[in-house]
């Protein structure tokens, strides 16, 4: 593991920074587990209308396409610069995520209901929804596990600086879910948008926008893992589908494609 010799001020201002990443994404967990419960009707956005309409498509699309730009070396670069300290590269993760954070805060915060209810379950069926809403999101807790919690939660980045160790990346996950099909949390993250108690318009128009990126988004993440491990990658691309999983378990991986992954 590699030392740097970050100064006391530099690993406070990490930890700091950390602890605001993190209370960001919670809010925000909570801001969207409510709000797809409810369908969107929990938004304080007053708009009605056809403002109503543009507002929402504008925060609806905001998301999947800053989530995608900031990926990118441009977007790399313009996140690094809002790191406090000079520290951009080391809080890459924690910057990343707690932008995602505000803006998926933002989606649900700002949000001008319709108020329109297409369908809403009652009787079993309505306890059939809440389990199955509720059984989404424990896949994307244990998705989110199997792609490396560090990275996912942005707790890599700040903890590295804190006990001045260059962040340690690894190479692509390929464990747990990642054995069944190679965009796990992209597919669990779509199965929050459809399930629950409560279909509205507000619902139909946010679940339909982003699954498109679920289905689209990896494809980008995709190219990018076949420049930086090549035929590791590709090898595993051709074992593992893409986003629908088989019903048995993967073959696993050799252990030199493991060991060429690291």
């Amino acid at each position: 593991m590699t030392a740097i010799a970050y100064d006391r001020r530099q690993r406070l201002l990490a930890v700091g920074y950390g602890l605001l990443c993190h209370a960001l994404f919670a809010v925000a967990v909570i801001a969207m587990v409510v709000g797809l419960y409810t369908g969107l009707d929990t938004g304080l956005g007053r708009l009605e209308g056809r403002a109503g309409l543009l507002a929402d498509l504008a925060l609806a699309l905001q998301f999947p396409l800053l989530h995608s730009l900031f990926l990118s070396r441009r977007g790399r670069r313009a996140l690094n610069a809002l790191a406090p300290a000079g520290l951009g590269n080391s809080l890459a993760t924690t910057t990343y995520v707690g932008f995602a954070s505000l803006q998926l805060l933002l989606v649900f915060l700002l949000w001008s209901p319709s108020r329109l209810v297409l369908w809403e379950a009652t009787g079993w069926v309505r306890h059939a929804s809440q389990a199955l809403y509720g059984l989404s999101w424990v896949l994307v807790a244990k998705t989110m596990r199997d792609a490396g919690l560090g990275v996912q939660l942005g707790t890599l980045g700040w903890t590295s600086v804190a006990r001045c160790r260059a962040p340690r990346y690894g190479g692509f996950p390929q464990q747990g879910s990642f054995r069944y099909c190679r965009q796990p949390v992209y597919a669990a993250f779509a199965l929050t948008l459809w399930t629950g108690p409560v279909v509205s318009a507000d619902r139909l128009l946010l679940a339909g926008l982003w699954t498109g990126y679920c289905l689209a988004g990896p494809l980008l993440k995709e190219r990018r893992y076949l420049e930086r491990y090549g035929e590791a990658f590709r090898s595993y691309q051709e074992r593992v589908p893409f986003m629908i999983p088989r019903l048995r378990a993967a073959v696993r991986a050799p252990r030199a494609l493991a060991e060429a992954t690291r």
